[in-house]
């Protein structure tokens, strides 16, 4: 009895083992109010104009994103985040901040968004959809899905351009990730449509749009979202004016759950570790924990770091050291000289100067960093005198919760 048991468990195992009997499942999205998540999304990308190669970019999307409401059988969740884009091109070391957007929108359970008109974020809407009913390994399902590019920086089109597609999905099988049981969904579209003139633009608009993605999507069955994705995608503009232009590359993203920051605790241990250092001081910001330096030295007229504020930045590399799961936001900041523009200039040159300094001290590696420049937008002190002019000289790095 006990053989006949034994050698059926043997069979039982190399079925499961060989995906030969595995249990149809359900997917569906988990919203808890409260939850904090943190995604952090990496592009490589080329760009042609064209037809010839204009320039190289890796570009680091950062959403921090709250279930700020949800239906109490978990229906839908509402979802409040930002979406940060920070850029280097290539060979540079630091990542600048280029543009944020604050978003806010409902998600049922299978992955349908609600999304009012004036929101430019996600780009990629309604991906992944799953169906309302349970999946078996090598399924496969289509759905709608959308994605929205914003075209006012270069081109004046007010409105999000709304670039429709069909996904095409397939349930490929439980995998092990990262020391996690998950489930591995592959998805793809292509993208063909021929847009009519946007109702205002400056000089140009697209006339026709086509590419494709392929990605990999791996689901936390327990977690009830994606942990990471992987894609390969291509997207051409035809232009109004006979210009073409395309995007190439390659994208990956990871999702982390935030913890809770203890703000009055990592505030009194950093002013403990900055005692005695000439013009830093420590505060509790909404965003988290902010070290500032004021009247940060470089040398005239540049982003070259004096040797004194060198010898900071490594005081402070050991510091961040500490909290090595929180992201670090580093802001430059100017006093109120010269012209508006190259103050903001200066202002990002000196804060990425500040970045490439702290990744040299291993406190963080490029893509947990990153820089964004302020001009004399957020004066701290009067700009009409020396000693005010010098404490808006500063440099603000901040600890991040989300």
């Amino acid at each position: 009895m006990r053989a006949k048991k034994g050698k059926a468990l043997v069979v039982l195992s190399v079925l499961l083992s060989s995906g030969l009997l595995l249990q149809a499942e359900r997917f569906a999205f988990i919203h808890v109010k409260g939850d904090k998540f943190r995604v952090l999304s990496r592009v490589d990308e080329s760009v042609y104009i064209n037809r010839q190669l204009s320039h190289g970019a890796e570009i680091l999307n950062r959403i921090s994103f709250e279930v700020a409401d949800a239906a109490p059988d978990g229906s839908w969740g509402e979802l409040a985040g930002t979406f940060e884009t920070s850029e280097r091109r290539k060979g540079e070391s630091a990542y600048l901040v280029s543009e944020s957007y604050d978003s806010r929108f409902r998600r049922d359970r299978l992955g349908r968004y609600t999304i009012p008109g004036e929101y430019y974020m996600p780009v990629v809407r309604n991906v992944p959809v799953f169906p309302d009913r349970d999946l078996a390994v090598g399924d496969t399902w289509t759905a709608a899905g959308e994605e929205r590019h914003d075209l006012r920086p270069f081109f004046g089109i007010p409105d999000p351009y709304s670039i429709p597609f069909e996904a095409r999905y397939r349930y490929e099988g439980p995998v092990k990730k990262d020391g996690k049981d998950l489930r591995l969904v592959t998805v793809s579209y292509t993208i063909f449509v021929r847009p009519g003139p946007p109702r205002a633009y400056e000089k140009i608009f697209p006339v026709q749009i086509a590419g494709f993605s392929d990605q990999k999507i791996w689901w936390d069955p327990v977690l009830g979202q994606p942990t990471s994705y992987e894609e390969r995608f291509d997207l051409v503009f035809d232009w109004s004016d006979g210009t073409n232009i395309e995007y190439r590359g390659s994208a990956g993203s990871d999702l982390y759950e935030a913890q809770l920051m203890d703000r009055d605790s990592i505030k009194a241990d950093v002013e403990k570790a900055v005692e005695g250092m000439p013009n830093v001081s420590v505060a509790k910001t909404t965003e988290g924990v902010t070290i500032s330096i004021e009247d940060i030295h470089f040398m005239a007229d540049s982003a070259v770091l004096a040797p004194e504020e060198l010898a900071k930045l490594s005081r402070i590399a050991e510091i961040l050291k500490r909290y090595p799961d929180r992201d670090v936001l580093v802001a430059g900041h100017s006093a109120a000289a010269g012209f508006a523009g190259g103050r903001k200039r200066l202002s990002e040159e000196r804060a990425q100067a500040a970045v490439e300094r702290l990744v040299a001290e291993g406190s963080r590696s490029p893509d947990r960093i990153r820089a964004i420049g302020y001009g004399d937008e957020r004066p701290v002190a009067d700009n009409s005198t020396d000693s005010g002019r010098a404490r808006n000289r500063r440099v603000e790095i901040t600890i991040l919760e989300n």
